[in-house]
């Protein structure tokens, strides 16, 4: 049995939980998300838990089981508290701004870098150096910090870069520590 998924899902106050035709659909006070279940998957909705049932010990069943569970678990987390991922901007000269709801990146290049978030996923500029990335999907957050970050990954030499807050970058030696 699946230790993530054999757990029940408690349904805290204020949110609503609904099963039609395969979507449940979760709503809380920050939001409403929906997630289409796979039909092999069985989903019982109670009156304050969530149970998600597999039918057979298959590789595939056992896989999806957990999953279910935990993409369920992720979408009432988002619907009361949200997530948030924090991105540093590092490097001599580099600097972001918010321009409007674009957001711009000057990380480098001859060029600025112009960043037009999706309309689910609010992105804040603190300072010069900090993005905020915030919503209540947690792919999506997840995604649209990645999508940051990859204008500009960390450079493994020198750590110049936009990063996640908290990363830990192992710097390479350079040419001059190869020697030694």
């Amino acid at each position: 049995m699946s230790r993530v998924g054999k757990q029940p899902i408690p349904i805290p106050r204020g949110v609503t939980v609904s099963l039609k035709d395969g979507v449940i659909t979760v709503k809380g006070p920050k939001g409403e998300l929906s997630f289409r279940i796979h039909p092999e998957m069985k989903v019982v909705v109670e009156e304050d838990v969530i149970r998600v049932e597999r039918p057979s010990d298959r590789k595939v069943h056992r896989a999806l089981h957990g999953t279910t569970r935990q993409i369920i678990a992720n979408m009432i987390h988002g619907v009361t508290q949200g997530y948030e991922k924090v991105l540093k901007v590092v490097g001599k000269g580099y600097r972001v701004q918010q321009r409007g709801k674009d957001i711009v990146f000057n990380v480098g290049f001859a060029h600025e870098v112009v960043f037009t978030p999706p309309p689910d996923v609010q992105v804040t500029v603190e300072g010069q150096d900090t993005v905020r990335v915030s919503g209540i999907d947690k792919q999506r957050v997840g995604q649209v910090a990645a999508d940051i970050r990859a204008i500009r990954p960390p450079d493994p030499y020198k750590g110049k870069g936009i990063r996640y807050e908290g990363e830990v970058l192992i710097l390479k030696p350079g040419k001059a520590g190869a020697k030694a």
